[in-house]
């Protein structure tokens, strides 16, 4: 399964939150995505929807109103980019600081297979900075990795070397994910809520499309197509020849032939592009027009198809980085890599017959920053999966063609198991190791899809390569081990699939798949015939008590198979586990 890129109807995406969004609750209406604060020439309308609901969360609040402050970080293949900032109960951020680095994270000889040792001092070194800024405003981290991390064989190399010199941790998500948060972060920054709109966010190693409406994602793609990458491949030598633009042109138009034909499908009526090759695109084809002012912002400037071509013209016609860094509105610290970003432009403007172009000054961290705010709001109020996750789950569940009776009494019998857990004082875990039980727990059956025989192993399988929006690589590799292991064998060191698991996270895959492996075995006829969970603790021995629901048949089934599953958790809790009927 590819993992490159979402086309789904526009019915099977998340909505914002809405009645029965949950299996365990349900809340009131809530309207969309709020319009943030926009310096640029298109001002948001005062009327447009907000999300309600985040804004009466229970996020510890200042005395200005504002939730929590946080840093999000953009660990980016051109730059990292970070911001501190809160949101208001009006749901209005409140951008405290920025920073900005060019590390040039995914400059390598070898098409950003390998990170090189280079390359990740600089970053490291950008990340101390990062988290200076962030404990000054006392902000938790939010890190995110993109293209560079994601392709790179020694991601985990540089993870554990960022961790251990800064503290900070960085999550790598999919192509789509980050269309999914750059989106989220474009709605932050222009009124086009009500617009089914074009999203195009040039990279240094990807470049996502995005086409979405009222908050939905209606198509989303990450390609391999990016400024450093391009410029790596076709202008390494620094010289701008008609040769090497034909055959960059050509390589983009392959690249993203299907890309085009799904747009077009799709259909929009307004384009946005996001990020740096953009901003400096339209700085150049201001500039040529005698309209650039370098203190202004450019959100929600708009150029024409004429004047974008014109200033992608201007940037091919001078042959070298030094001349074209000389350009009125260029930004100096990109002129040797704005060649091919402008082409990836170009292509799209030319064959998807782009008329006009709004830029967007948010993105990726203005998403990450409003994606972390959503989430801790459903965790919050709701104590299960946000929306968009279950959403996600959903989508997976209803493909493969899963049991939901059986998977969402299981489901409930894992979290009921827990939580008891938790009370029991028996686990430290909080809320989001809760969420990924949750979701192991609805896709561990998912395997069935390809064959009844090692299931488990197909259920890793599935879940490990298709996409889950909403949730990091890391997230993603959790509860793939947590799915794999609800039956069979106990994780080892020998097996692939834990391997990839980090060492510091292998005690919750067990912890959690331990509690799985029981539930799993409590509704082993799929009747349904546990409803309650307690547990008590009497020194070496857990006992686990479970009520029935009034039936003519007996759990004796489910008791024996609960039975021959609690290995697992006993050696993680160190404690015999006794299973009984009240």
């Amino acid at each position: 399964m590819s993992k490159s890129a979402t086309v789904l109807p526009s019915n099977q995406f998340p909505s914002p939150i809405s009645e029965n969004s949950s299996l365990f609750s349900s809340s009131k209406d809530s309207h969309d995505t709020p319009i943030r604060k926009n310096r640029g020439s298109d001002v948001p309308d005062e009327s447009s929807d907000t999300f309600s609901d985040i804004s009466s969360s229970t996020f510890a609040k200042g005395a200005s109103g504002e939730r929590g402050v946080i840093t999000a970080i953009d660990v980016g293949t051109n730059s990292f980019h970070a911001i501190v900032a809160s949101v208001s109960e009006e749901g209005v951020f409140t951008i405290q600081s920025r920073a900005k680095e060019n590390v040039r994270l995914g400059e390598s000889v070898s098409d950003m297979k390998y990170l090189s040792d280079e390359a990740m001092k600089r970053g490291i070194a950008a990340m101390k900075r990062f988290a200076m800024m962030a404990a000054a405003a006392n902000a938790p981290i939010r890190a995110i990795g993109t293209s560079a991390m994601r392709e790179a064989l020694n991601q985990d190399e540089f993870v554990r070397r960022v961790q251990k010199e800064t503290g900070v941790a960085i999550e790598v998500i999919s192509g789509n994910e980050e269309a999914r948060l750059i989106y989220l972060g474009v709605l932050q920054a222009l009124p086009i809520l009500n617009k089914k709109t074009l999203v195009i966010d040039v990279g240094g190693g990807s470049t996502e499309t995005i086409v979405g409406y009222r908050g939905e994602m209606l198509y989303g793609h990450s390609a391999k197509l990016g400024a450093i990458r391009l410029t790596r491949r076709f202008f390494s030598d620094d010289k701008i020849t008609p040769k090497a633009i034909k055959e960059c042109r050509d390589f983009i138009r392959g690249e993203w032939a299907l890309v085009f034909r799904s747009i077009q499908v799709c259909g929009f009526e307004r384009v946005v592009a996001s990020s740096g090759t953009a901003q400096t695109l339209a700085s150049v084809a201001l500039a040529k027009k005698g309209r650039y002012n370098p203190d202004e912002s450019l959100n929600g400037v708009s150029i024409t198809k004429q004047e974008a071509l014109e200033a992608i013209e201007l940037i091919l016609k001078e042959k070298n980085s030094k001349k074209r860094s000389e350009l009125a509105g260029m930004d100096p610290k990109r002129a040797d890599i704005i060649v091919g970003g402008a082409l990836i432009l170009e292509q799209a403007i030319t064959r998807l017959n782009i008329q006009e172009i709004t830029i967007s000054d948010y993105a990726l961290r203005e998403g990450i920053l409003f994606d972390h705010y959503q989430k801790q709001f459903n965790i919050e109020r709701y104590h299960h999966l946000s929306q968009l996750r279950y959403k996600s789950v959903q989508n997976l569940c209803d493909t493969c063609q899963v049991d939901i009776n059986h998977a969402e009494h299981v489901c409930f019998l894992a979290l009921q198991l827990f939580d008891a857990l938790h009370r029991a004082r028996l686990h430290s875990l909080g809320e989001s190791e809760r969420e990924l039980l949750e979701a192991a727990s609805l896709l561990h059956d998912v395997g069935y899809h390809i064959s009844a025989d090692q299931h488990h192993k197909h259920s890793y399988y599935i879940i490990r390569n298709t996409p889950l929006l909403g949730f990091t690589n890391n997230e993603e590799e959790l509860i793939a081990n947590i799915a794999r292991y609800h039956r069979k064998s106990h994780p080892k060191a020998k097996h692939e699939n834990y391997v990839r698991v980090p060492p510091e996270k292998r005690p919750l895959v067990n912890i959690l798949a331990g509690i799985l492996r029981i539930t799993e075995g409590l509704d082993r006829r799929r009747q349904r015939l546990i409803n309650t969970i307690v547990v008590e603790l009497q020194d070496t021995t857990l006992r686990i008590l479970l009520s029935c629901r009034e039936c003519e048949d007996k759990p004796d089934i489910e008791l024996w198979s609960a039975e021959r599953r609690t290995g697992l958790l006993e050696e993680v809790l160190g404690k015999k586990i006794v299973l009984e009927v009240r």
